[in-house]
């Protein structure tokens, strides 16, 4: 049985069974909300400051030397901050260790699988348009292989979730997501309003899809990476932002709380408004931030080669070419190297050493089974905000 009142702007509370199993569901409201979104001055400020921003943050990447790495790099960022919001434990380095495949763990496997899942987006849309299908091709990547594997990858959920405190039941629980019937026909809703033409400013209608995924849960597990993993896509396919320069999650992460808070506000409240202030400041600061590091990371990068230049070296060339290699593997050990260049150990050590005299790479002499030499600074760098 199933029981509610009017619909209002957001949505309503249902009531689902009976007796001690009775329990309380949210039904979300069709998109675009009705009365209409309103956007205030500041509102319509901060639309402006955050186009600005992503016009200049695509641009810098753009013109990157080498910037297929940067992206790679960006989106390893972002995959992390993500999973981490959910408390996975993994680090930067922990990607980039060069020994992955002996020190891989559940958490690896997770973020690992966010950055799989992201790529896999760009060739699924040459066959698939963005839709539900589409998403459940993304879900199965995120959780095979790892521990969300028993959580039905692919599969839209056909029992009900809900969301709390360790611990908690569906009557004790923070929220509870639509129940089947309502679910199916709010994803159905959502899909049409995905590809709908309207005059809805692409970046309001990404942050109403947020919300209204965040909202209906689909999924037993993996519900948040999702529904964030669908950001920089729809940013894409809405023509807003075409770089894999953007790590929002930075933001969510560092406002995790109030991120919650937000998305819990629009389905009491129905102030769809002030959620999307809160996520079009998400976007804004991620580019802001994503033009700082680039700026480092040019001024690191330009300091750097002026020691190798101004340094009198044999083969100087060498040194380059090795330069080059440590801003994609910035964590590196001499075996590897030495096979990706098809030079001896020695050989590659004598380079490294170069490198470390010059106050580029240091040695991490924590390591006791193998050598494993940082580009710290470079690191230091990508690492803030993790």
């Amino acid at each position: 049985m199933k029981r509610g009142h009017e619909m209002s702007r957001q949505g309503r509370f249902v009531t689902n069974l009976e007796g001690k199993l009775v329990y309380k569901s949210f039904q979300p409201s069709t998109l675009p909300p009705q009365p209409d979104i309103q956007l205030s001055k500041s509102i319509q400020q901060q639309l402006i400051q955050t186009y600005v921003a992503l016009g200049k943050l695509e641009g810098l990447s753009l013109f990157m030397p080498n910037t297929s790495l940067l992206m790679a790099m960006y989106m390893r960022k972002e995959a992390l901050l993500s999973s981490q919001i959910e408390g996975t434990q993994a680090t930067l380095d922990d990607l980039l260790d060069p020994h992955i495949d002996l020190n891989i763990n559940n958490d690896i496997k997770e973020v690992l699988n966010y950055t799989n899942a992201y790529e896999a987006s760009k060739t699924l849309l040459e066959r698939l348009p963005i839709s539900i299908r589409y998403i459940k091709e993304l879900h199965h990547i995120l959780l095979t292989s790892n521990r969300g594997r028993e959580k039905e990858p692919g599969f839209i959920r056909h029992t009900q979730n809900w969301i709390g405190p360790l611990g908690s039941t569906i009557q004790t629980a923070t929220f509870v997501p639509p129940n089947i019937n309502d679910m199916n026909e709010a994803l159905a809703s959502l899909e049409s309003f995905i590809h709908q033409e309207d005059m809805i400013d692409p970046i309001i209608k990404i942050g109403l899809i947020h919300y209204q995924f965040e909202t209906i849960h689909p999924f037993l597990d993996g519900n948040g990476r999702i529904g964030r993993l669908l950001i920089p896509i729809l940013l894409k396919y809405y023509r807003v932002f075409e770089a894999d320069a953007l790590y929002v999650s930075y933001y969510f992460k560092k406002h995790q709380h109030m991120y919650y808070d937000k998305l819990m506000r629009v389905r009491e409240t129905g102030d769809y408004e002030n959620f999307l202030s809160f996520f079009i400041d998400a976007i804004l600061h991620s580019a802001n931030h994503g033009i700082q590091t680039i700026d480092r990371l040019l001024q690191l990068k330009d300091q750097d080669l002026l020691k190798i230049q101004s340094r009198h070296i044999n083969k100087k060339d060498n040194i380059l070419m090795l330069f080059e290699y440590i801003h994609e593997f910035p964590i590196l050990d001499i075996k590897k190297t030495a096979k990706y260049f098809k030079k001896s150990f020695n050989t590659i050590a004598s380079w490294i050493h170069i490198l470390i005299d010059l106050n580029i790479l240091v040695e991490n002499t924590s390591k006791k089974r193998y050598r494993i030499f940082y580009y710290k600074v470079y690191l230091d760098i990508l690492r803030d905000g993790l």
